[in-house]
């Protein structure tokens, strides 16, 4: 929170062009650069992409998105309606969030801090998307989904029905966690 959007999507890109510029010097294929993060993990990763293709940087090959938070809380979202309290993550929680995020009320809807407002979804690597039922932003993960297949990007969504915001992490914990980091791999391993 000392720092304040948009530092954390710059350290990312900063991050991302490195690893592209020293990926042999690690033994690392630059071909297959891949971009990925859970939550606000997934933001910075698609937030990377999309300005390497802006702006200029490594080619990114693909995308590994785990419940991204795309867009500002929006209490009309169906999602934030059913899932907004219970379940872990809030509406709350993620009002909060973004107000120790944004230094500038503004910025709730520039592009690199909520994606879903961007102008184009063209020309990004292929992305998959998993989704968790119980999370208020399961619907905006749809809707980036969706933006992203009618932008002509290769898409694949994955909604897992019995789970809540945050269950990759419970490896070994809940089977699910295992199952859909599996299934997040074996599209990783097709698509590169």
């Amino acid at each position: 929170p000392e720092n304040k959007f948009p530092a954390g999507v710059d350290d990312s890109l900063a991050a991302t062009r490195w690893v592209g510029a020293h990926a042999a010097s690690f033994g690392g294929d630059p071909a297959r650069h891949v971009v990925a993060g859970d939550s606000a993990g997934g933001t910075m990763a698609l937030v990377s992409a999309m300005r390497i293709r802006d702006e200029g940087g490594p080619h990114i090959k693909a995308q590994l998105l785990m419940y991204p938070v795309a867009d500002y809380p929006d209490p009309a979202r169906q999602s934030y309606i059913e899932r907004g309290s219970g379940y872990g993550l809030s509406a709350d929680a993620m009002r909060y969030f973004w107000g120790h995020y944004l230094a500038d009320e503004k910025d709730r809807t520039h592009p690199h801090a909520a994606p879903l407002h961007a102008a184009s979804f063209a020309a990004l690597p292929a992305t998959y998307i998993m989704i968790a039922e119980y999370d208020p932003l399961r619907d905006e993960g749809e809707l980036l989904a969706a933006k992203l297949k009618a932008a002509g990007v290769d898409t694949t969504l994955i909604r897992y029905a019995d789970v809540n915001h945050g269950f990759i992490s419970w490896i070994e914990i809940i089977d699910r966690s295992g199952e859909a980091l599996d299934a997040a791999c074996v599209w990783l391993g097709r698509t590169l």
